[in-house]
C-alpha cells in the first residue's frame, strides 16, 4: 500500500513518521520550504514514546510517485481548496481519501471534487505542535479513527491502513461508526474552541471564573442538541467524558484555535463554530453561546483582515 500524506505538521507528521518506522510506504507532499528542511534534516520527532530522525520520502508535486492507494489530508480546514488542488494529480481510479480535518463542512467539498465513493471519514486525536526548527513535538495522545461514512461496506484499503496503524502502535484505527465518532469529536471541539477563543484562556482559566463552568455546560448542551438533531446524539458515557474534561478545575486543556489567535494567524472559526451554529439555526435550536463565540471569532477575522492586530 502506498500512502501520500499532505503536510508534515504535528498530526500528519507524527502519524506518517510512525507508519514509516513500521515499514509502511509513506510519502509526504510538502511545500518547497518544508520539503527542503525535511530532505536536509529528516523528519524529526520528539515524543515520550520515543524520539526519531527519519529520512522519509518527500515530494512537492503529487504527480510524483502517484497514483496512491490512500491519501491522508492533514491540513487546516481553511486550506482545503488548495489542498484539493495539490493532491488531485495523485488520485487514481482506486484511491481512497482520508481527511482528518475538523468539523464536517469539508465532506461536501471533497465529495463534489472527487466523488463520495472515494472519500472516507477520518479524525485524529494526536497531541503536539511544531517546534521552532520544524521538529514534531508530540506530547501525549496518538489516536486516529477512520472508516466508511454512512455504514457502507469497508473497502480493502481501510482494512490495510488499520493493520498498518496497529503495526505502528497508533491507537484507534478502523471505526465501524465513524459518523458518530466525528460528531462526538465535534461536540467537544465546538465547545472548547468556542470557550477558549471567547474567554482567551485554558479550561483551568475558564473554570476559575464565577460562571465559567455553567457557561461551558450550556455551550456543550447546545452542541449536543445539534448532534441529536442530526441523528447522532452522543452516548451518556461519551458526553460525561467530554464534560469531565471541559470542566476540570485547573485543567490544562486548551483549543489550538486560541494559539492561532495569539499568533495573529488564520483560524478555523467558520468550520468549527460557525457551521455548528448554522446547523443549530436550521434545526431551530437556540444557541446563544455559540452565537456569541462565533461573533467573537468573526470580529477577530475582521480585525486581522484590515491589519489591526499587533
Amino acid at each position: 500500500m502506498k500512502i501520500l500524506i499532505l503536510g508534515a505538521g504535528a498530526v500528519g507528521g507524527y502519524w506518517g513518521a510512525r507508519l514509516h518506522q513500521a515499514g509502511v510506504d509513506v510519502t509526504f507532499l510538502l511545500r518547497e520550504k518544508r520539503a527542503e528542511t525535511v530532505r536536509r534534516d529528516g523528519l524529526v520527532v520528539k515524543s515520550p514514546r520515543g524520539d526519531a530522525t527519519l529520512p522519509v520520502k518527500v515530494v512537492t508535486k503529487a504527480s510524483d510517485g502517484g497514483p496512491y492507494d490512500v491519501i491522508i489530508l492533514a491540513c487546516k480546514a481553511y486550506d482545503l481548496d488548495s489542498a484539493m488542488d495539490a493532491v488531485a494529480p495523485a488520485v487514481g481510479a482506486s484511491t481512497t481519501i482520508v481527511p482528518i480535518l475538523n468539523g464536517h463542512a469539508h465532506f461536501a467539498s471533497l465529495d463534489a471534487r472527487f466523488g463520495a465513493d472515494k472519500v472516507a471519514g477520518g479524525l485524529a486525536r494526536i497531541s503536539g505542535m511544531l517546534g521552532p526548527n520544524g521538529e514534531i513535538l508530540h506530547s501525549g495522545a496518538s489516536g486516529v479513527s477512520f472508516g466508511e461514512r454512512g455504514g457502507k461496506p469497508v473497502r480493502a484499503a481501510l482494512v490495510e491502513l488499520d493493520a498498518a496503524c496497529k503495526k505502528a502502535g497508533i491507537e484507534g484505527g478502523l471505526n465501524p461508526d465513524i459518523d458518530q465518532d466525528l460528531w462526538d469529536k465535534w461536540i467537544m471541539l465546538g465547545s472548547i474552541a468556542s470557550m477558549c477563543s471567547a474567554m482567551r484562556g485554558s479550561v483551568g482559566d475558564i473554570m476559575a471564573s464565577e460562571d465559567g463552568e455553567a457557561i461551558m455546560n450550556e455551550i456543550l448542551d447546545e452542541c449536543r442538541q445539534v448532534a441529536t438533531a442530526a441523528g447522532h446524539a452522543p452516548s451518556e458515557k461519551a458526553l460525561a467524558a467530554v464534560r469531565g474534561s471541559l470542566t476540570q478545575k485547573g485543567g490544562k486543556a486548551v483549543a489550538s484555535i486560541l494559539g492561532d489567535m495569539e499568533k495573529g494567524g488564520p483560524v478555523e472559526g467558520k468550520q468549527i463554530v460557525g457551521d455548528m451554529l448554522a446547523r443549530a439555526r436550521k434545526a431551530g435550536i437556540a444557541a446563544p453561546n455559540l452565537r456569541f463565540a462565533y461573533a467573537h471569532l468573526q470580529t477577530y477575522e475582521a480585525r486581522r483582515a484590515r491589519g489591526a492586530l499587533k
